[in-house]
């Protein structure tokens, strides 16, 4: 491999290490947003994390190890839609809120 080509590679993959080390933070931040949500919104009324809520809904400590981003995101903005028995209300969130409350429960595992 001549040195423009390891040149070349080299300065490939540090813009892609910057680049996932950047997007490493706005999932952090995002997560961290998330946290506060749960507890701004009311959320641990109903749902336990480790020790702290109501244990009236489900326990959410590892509800990302069952259930992909997608699905948890669906789930916020409308439950009903996603299962028809839901006994949980739809809730009024901005979508930054679906955003950064999926993102916090999609990392508890």
């Amino acid at each position: 491999m001549g040195i423009i080509a390891r040149t070349t590679l080299f300065i490939g993959l540090a813009v892609l290490c910057l680049g996932t080390s950047g997007m490493a933070q706005e999932r952090s931040a995002l997560i961290e947003q998330g946290k506060q949500l749960f507890f701004k919104q009311g959320c641990y009324g109903c749902h336990t994390i480790g020790k702290v809520g109501t244990p009236i809904g489900p326990d959410l400590s590892h509800v990302g190890a069952h259930y992909a981003l997608p699905y948890l995101t669906g789930w916020l903005r409308d439950p009903a839609s996603q299962k028809r028995t839901a006994h949980m209300p739809k809730i009024d969130l901005a979508e930054d809120e679906i955003q950064a409350l999926a993102a916090c429960l999609s990392s508890l595992r």
